[in-house]
C-alpha cells in the first residue's frame, strides 16, 4: 500500500513539527484516500470531529459522510449522554 501525503506548504516553513502534528497528516491522507471513516481520522489525529472537518474544509478537502459515519456520531453522542 502506498500513501502519499500532501503537506501543506507551511509546515516546510515550521520550526519544528512533532509527532501530533506527523499523526493529524497521516489521519487527513487516509481519509483522503478513504481508507478510514472520518470518526476514524479524528481519533488518530487527537481532535474532535468537528475541529478535524473545519481542519479538512480549510485544506479543500471533501468530507466523505456516509451510512457508518453517521451511526458512529450518534453512538458517540450516545456515549456522552446526548441523546
Amino acid at each position: 500500500m502506498q500513501i502519499t501525503l500532501n503537506l501543506p506548504d507551511n509546515l516546510s516553513q515550521a520550526e519544528t513539527f512533532n509527532q501530533s502534528d506527523w499523526l493529524r497528516e497521516i489521519a487527513i491522507a487516509l481519509f483522503q484516500q478513504e481508507l478510514i471513516s472520518l470518526s476514524r481520522a479524528s481519533k488518530i489525529a487527537g481532535m474532535e470531529i468537528i475541529a478535524f472537518q473545519k481542519l479538512l474544509a480549510d485544506r479543500g478537502i471533501c468530507v466523505h459522510y456516509d451510512v457508518e459515519d453517521l451511526e458512529q456520531d450518534v453512538q458517540h453522542l450516545r456515549e456522552r449522554g446526548w441523546l
